[in-house]
């Protein structure tokens, strides 16, 4: 395993990686660095952490205030259900 000089990066080969997988997906785990797996030098993968994604269900909890009735329908009219014979329509 190296570094990348210009991304700093942990690198390792893929050959390197096959003979490693399990111990480096555990430090990954751990760690919570990402590992740049490279064939022939070039980057064709990357192993990141996983993390579960948190869920939207509750995330402006206490940063949203209702103002008003929001169950009543509001005194709008929108173009689409104008007629066209209404004077207002043009």
């Amino acid at each position: 395993m190296a570094i990348d000089d210009q991304t700093d990066q942990k690198v390792i080969k893929a050959s390197e990686f096959k003979a490693k997988c399990l111990k480096l997906m555990d430090a990954i785990s751990e760690s919570g660095e990402e590992l740049v797996i490279t064939k022939n030098g070039k980057p064709v993968a990357k192993l990141v952490p996983y993390f579960k994604p948190q869920s939207i269900v509750g995330m402006f909890k206490g940063e949203i205030e209702i103002l008003g009735d929001i169950m009543e329908p509001i005194d709008v009219e929108w173009d689409a259900q104008k007629d066209e014979n209404d004077e207002d329509y043009y």
